[in-house]
């Protein structure tokens, strides 16, 4: 089950709003129009973030991929897309995870909550071969939220989805925010969201920074 200590649905979708509701560890979430859970949030204060060595080997051995950030309404969604999404959560996740009609209406719609879609291709191959994953994302001018990443799982780029996150933490602090969330912690799996300079975690309470104690935590519902 999902860990959320409260939940909330905003009708005030100004950054400053967002943007403070983030900072309670609230994040929007796919069920509906601006339903945020308080959840574990994981985030990287930018300030104190710089690549790491095992960060720059991802960068390295993805050197091909390439970040574009556009606007939800997405002008150039089709069904391929949506089963791209379809098909990486139920091979992740298991059946029913999360559904192409959801990440059609995520991606067409005029949102107010998710408003950016990170594409990443490689230019250098096919045509076919060049959108090779995306993120649905949460964008104000201080916080970007890397909310609902899918690629290809059957890419020849090895280090795939870190080469993405990777970049959306570069992208974030280029352009002057002061945190990127990068979701929440619940699974052993979650793990890799650990690596970065910077990482803050939301506790129930307030924000800690005591790694080890997170990595020890129980990740069943609390």
């Amino acid at each position: 089950m999902y860990l959320k200590w409260n939940e909330q649905t905003i009708a005030d979708f100004s950054d400053d709003n967002i943007d403070s509701l983030y900072n309670e560890g609230y994040v929007f979430t796919r069920v509906g129009k601006g339903i945020m859970n308080q959840t574990r949030s994981v985030r990287i204060d930018l300030n104190k973030f710089e690549l790491s060595s095992e960060n720059r080997r991802i960068l390295r051995k993805t050197e091909e991929l390439k970040l574009q950030i556009e606007k939800i309404p997405y002008r150039n969604y089709s069904w391929e897309i949506g089963k791209l999404a379809k098909d990486f959560y139920e091979t992740k996740f298991g059946d029913g995870t999360f559904s192409a009609n959801k990440v059609r209406e995520l991606l067409t719609e005029k949102r107010d909550d998710f408003n950016r879609v990170l594409c990443y291709d490689t230019p250098n191959k096919v045509k076919d071969d060049n959108a090779v994953g995306y993120c649905i994302a949460v964008e104000t001018e201080n916080i970007l939220h890397y909310s609902y990443p899918f690629y290809n799982l059957n890419s020849k780029i090895n280090n795939l989805g870190m080469g993405m996150m990777i970049r959306a933490v570069q992208y974030a602090k280029d352009t002057g925010k002061q945190y990127i969330y990068l979701g929440s912690f619940q699974r052993p799996t979650d793990i890799y969201k650990l690596q970065f300079a910077g990482l803050q975690w939301f506790d129930g309470e307030g924000w800690k920074q005591d790694v080890e104690k997170l990595k020890r935590l129980n990740t069943k519902n609390t």
